[in-house]
C-alpha cells in the first residue's frame, strides 16, 4: 500500500517516491527505541522522590527531607551524591556504549544495534525491578545505559536513511514523538504507583515491557538501503529501496547510494575522517547540537520533576500530578514539529523554541526568586504554583518542537556516508556525556546557585539560539547525500569545503 507520489528535486537531480505503508510500519517499530530513553527519563525522578524507596536505598536522604528541625534551605532538601549517582550512571554507560553502538551499527547493521539496545535496556530494567541494595541498583542502570546508548546510535540513522527525503524530518521526529510518550506513560505509572508499598519496583521493572517491545520489532524490519550496500548486499539494497520508494524505477537514485558508498570505503578511518577540515561542519553540529541541548535545562525538568516539585512546595501527589501534566504537553507539542518541520524547516522551530523557552526560563527563575530568595524559605500559594506549572509546560512545549526532536534530526542528516557513524557516535557521546554531567550535578548546583541555575540555563539558551542564527543553514528538502552543497554555499562554512567536495561523492553520475 503506498501513499502519494514525490518528486524531490535538488541541485537538478529527481527521485520520485512515494510514501508506502512499509515504510511508515517500519520507522514506527524502530522509532519504539525512543521508548526506552523516554521512559527511563519519566520513571527516574518520580522513583527518587517515592519514600518507601528513599526509605530502602536512600534513608540518609529521607531523614533528611522529614527533619522539621534541620532548617536547611529547600533548595537543598535532596542533595545528594549518591542518589544523583543513580540517575547519573545510566548516561555514563550509554557514552561508553555509543562508541561499540557505532561500530556495530556500520559492521552488523541498525537492525542489529537496536536489537542489542532493545536486550540490554530488558535486562537492566528487570534488574533494577527485582533490586535489594544499591550495587543492583547501579549495575541494572549500567545495563540500561548501554540499550539507550544502542538504540540512540542507530534509531535516528536508521529513520533518515528510509524515509524518503520530503518528510524525512517527520518520520526521524519520530524517535523523539516516541521518547516524549515514554516520559509520559512513566509518569503516569508513578502516578500509578506512588502510594503501593513496592510501588517503585513496578515503575522501574515496567521498563522490561517496552525493550521487549523493540526486541521483538527489531527482528522484523528490514535493514536500510545504506547499509546492505555498505555490506556488499547490492541486490538485497536494490530490492529494498523498490520496496520502501513503492516503485520498481529507482536506478538513479540506487547509483547514487552505490557512489557514495564507494567514496566511504576509501575511508579507513572515519572517526579519524571526520576530524578533517572538509567536515568541520558536520563535526561542529555533532558536537554542540547535543551539548546545547542538555545545556537548555530540559532534563532537570524531566528526570527531576517531581523533586523540583517538591522542593517548591507542592505535595507529593501535587508533584507527580505536574510532572504528568508537563509530559503530557510534551507529547502534544511534538506533533507541532512533525507537521511543520518538513513544511517551515528546521531553522525556524529552532529559533522560535530558543526564544520562547528563554522567555519561559526567566520567568521561573524570577518567580522563584521572588517567592523563595537566598534563603530558600517560602511556599507557593495555589495561584502561583498553577502560573509556574504555565510557564513550565509552555517552556516544555518550545523544547519539544525545536530542540528536542531537532536535536536528533539535524545531527543524523547532515553527515554523508563516509562519516555517517562516526557523526552520529559523536552526537550520542557528547549527548550521554553532559546529560551524565547534567543529572550529577543538578541537585547541587540547585542547592548552591538556587533560583540563579534558572538564569545559568537561560544564558545557553539564548548563545545557542545566536548560534543558530548565524551558523545552521537549512536542510529541509536535500538529500543527505547532497549536503555538501549546503555547506559550499553557506557564507561561513564554505571556506572549509573545497570545490571537488561538492561532486566526489557521485563520480559516476551524470545530472539530469
Amino acid at each position: 500500500m503506498a501513499g502519494g507520489s514525490f518528486v524531490s528535486s535538488e541541485n537538478g537531480r529527481q527521485y520520485e517516491s512515494k510514501i508506502t505503508m512499509y515504510v511508515l510500519v517500519t520507522c514506527f517499530v524502530a522509532a519504539m527505541g525512543g521508548l526506552l530513553f523516554g521512559y527511563d527519563l519519566g520513571i527516574t525522578g518520580g522513583v527518587t522522590s517515592m519514600e518507601t524507596f528513599l526509605i530502602k536505598f536512600f534513608p540518609s536522604v529521607y531523614r533528611q527531607m522529614k527533619d522539621e528541625s534541620n532548617h536547611e534551605s529547600q533548595y537543598c532538601k535532596f542533595n545528594n551524591q549518591l542518589l544523583t549517582l543513580f540517575t547519573s550512571s545510566l548516561y555514563l554507560a550509554a557514552l561508553v556504549a555509543s562508541f561499540f553502538a557505532s561500530t556495530t551499527t556500520r559492521m552488523m547493521g541498525r537492525k542489529t544495534s537496536m536489537f542489542a539496545g532493545g536486550l540490554f535496556f530488558l535486562l537492566g530494567a528487570l534488574i533494577n525491578g527485582f533490586a535489594v541494595n544499591i550495587q543492583m541498583l547501579i549495575i541494572g542502570r549500567l545495563f540500561l545505559g548501554f540499550g539507550v546508548g544502542y538504540c540512540n546510535q542507530s534509531v535516528p540513522v536508521y529513520l533518515s536513511e528510509m524515509a524518503p527525503t520530503s518528510i524525512r524530518g517527520a518520520l526521524n521526529i519520530g524517535f523523539q514523538m516516541m521518547i516524549t510518550i515514554g516520559i509520559l506513560v512513566a509518569n503516569l505509572i508513578n502516578y500509578g504507583t506512588a502510594k503501593l508499598e513496592s510501588g517503585w519496583r513496578i515503575s522501574l521493572g515496567a521498563g522490561a515491557v517496552p525493550a521487549f517491545m523493540l526486541c521483538v520489532g527489531s527482528l522484523f524490519l528490514g535493514d536500510t538501503p545504506n547499509s546492505l550496500i555498505e555490506r556488499g548486499k547490492t541486490e538485497a539494497a536494490k530490492k529494498m529501496l523498490q520496496k520502501i520508494r513503492g516503485m520498481d524505477n529507482v536506478d538513479e537514485e540506487f547509483q547514487a547510494l552505490v557512489d557514495a558508498t564507494e567514496a566511504a570505503k576509501d575511508v579507513e578511518h572515519p572517526w579519524k575522517n571526520i576530524t578533517q577540515p572538509k567536515y568541520r561542519p558536520q563535526l561542529t553540529f555533532c558536537s554542540l547540537i547535543p551539548f546545547f541541548q542538555q545545556f537548555t535545562g530540559i532534563n532537570v525538568i524531566m528526570f527531576y520533576a517531581p523533586v523540583l516539585f517538591k522542593t517548591l512546595g507542592f505535595g507529593n501527589d501535587t508533584s507527580l500530578m505536574s510532572s504528568v501534566i508537563t509530559g503530557g504537553v510534551n507529547v502534544v507539542a511534538t506533533f507541532v514539529s512533525i507537521f511543520s518541520v518538513d513544511k517551515f524547516g528546521r531553522r525556524i522551530l529552532f529559533l522560535e523554541g530558543g526564544i520562547q523557552m528563554l522567555i519561559c526560563q526567566l520567568a521561573v527563575g524570577i518567580m522563584i526568586a521572588l517567592k523563595f530568595g537566598v534563603s530558600g524559605e517560602g511556599h507557593f500559594s495555589s495561584e502561583e504554583a498553577t502560573t509556574l506549572l504555565f510557564f513550565i509546560c509552555a517552556y516544555v512545549a518550545a523544547y519539544a518542537w525545536s530542540w528536542g526532536p531537532l536535536g536528533w534530526l539535524v545531527p543524523s542528516e547532515i553527515c554523508s556516508l563516509e562519516v555517517r557513524s562516526a557523526g552520529q557516535g559523536t552526537n550520542v557521546a557528547v549527548n550521554m556525556l553532559f546529560t551524565f554531567i547534567i543529572a550529577q550535578v543538578f541537585l547541587p548546583m540547585l542547592c548552591h546557585l538556587k533560583f540563579g541555575l534558572f538564569f545559568f540555563f537561560a544564558g545557553f539558551v539564548l548563545i545557542m539560539t545566536i548560534f543558530v542564527a548565524l551558523f545552521l543553514p537549512e536542510t529541509r528538502n536535500v538529500r543527505i547525500e547532497e549536503m555538501n552543497k549546503v555547506w559550499k554555499s553557506h557564507w561561513f562554512w564554505s571556506k572549509f569545503i573545497p570545490n571537488d567536495a561538492v561532486t566526489e561523492a557521485h563520480p559516476r553520475m551524470t545530472t539530469a
